[in-house]
């Protein structure tokens, strides 16, 4: 058996072509495609409708959000804007003076008691008179050092420091020499 090229004198011809152009060309009732078409799932055109509706819930989300960023900028910047607009701007009063603290040693009859303050604790200063009521001298004033006791622990209680204002500060000192003065924790 030999094998002819195709353009070799005795070589058989293809079939012709059908030589009418609108006609397209037939197929032998003989020829089966080259793979069989595997059985797919019908498709669903509904589908689409659930995600378009699940995407434009999301934008909604984003916009909403982003107006809200932007209403709390305007919220915030009200107040220049009415002044750009010509409108008063708002009082604006200025923050009360900072008070001066002083630091203002003080001897409490009860030394024990001195033992338990530490630094950064508050106390109350209560003046208790042999004749009169007692009354508070300093209120939350603020504990700013506990020196060591000094010598033996007699009947002359401890010091300790505070950090008050200037005028509590002299309040305390004009107590000290009347009254015996004990302290109470905030």
């Amino acid at each position: 058996m030999s094998t002819a090229s195709p353009d070799s004198p005795g070589s058989p011809a293809p079939p012709p072509l059908s030589s009418s152009p609108s006609s397209p060309p037939s197929l032998s009732s003989g020829c089966r495609p080259a793979r069989p078409v595997p059985p797919f799932p019908p498709l669903r055109v509904g589908r689409a409708r659930g995600r378009l509706r699940r995407a434009v819930r999301r934008r909604r989300r984003i916009a909403s959000a982003g107006l809200a960023v932007v209403a709390a900028a305007l919220a915030v910047g009200g107040a220049d804007a009415r002044a750009s607009r010509g409108a008063a701007p708002p009082e604006v009063k200025p923050p009360p003076a900072a008070v001066r603290l002083v630091s203002a040693p003080v001897r409490i009859a009860d030394a024990a008691t001195v033992r338990l303050l530490r630094p950064g604790d508050r106390v109350d200063v209560v003046a208790a008179e042999r004749a009169g009521l007692p009354r508070v001298v300093a209120a939350g004033a603020r504990v700013a050092e506990v020196p060591a006791p000094e010598g033996g622990a007699g009947d002359g209680g401890a010091l300790v420091v505070l950090s008050v204002p200037r005028e509590t500060a002299q309040a305390l000192v004009g107590a000290g020499a009347v009254a015996r003065l004990a302290v109470t924790l905030c």
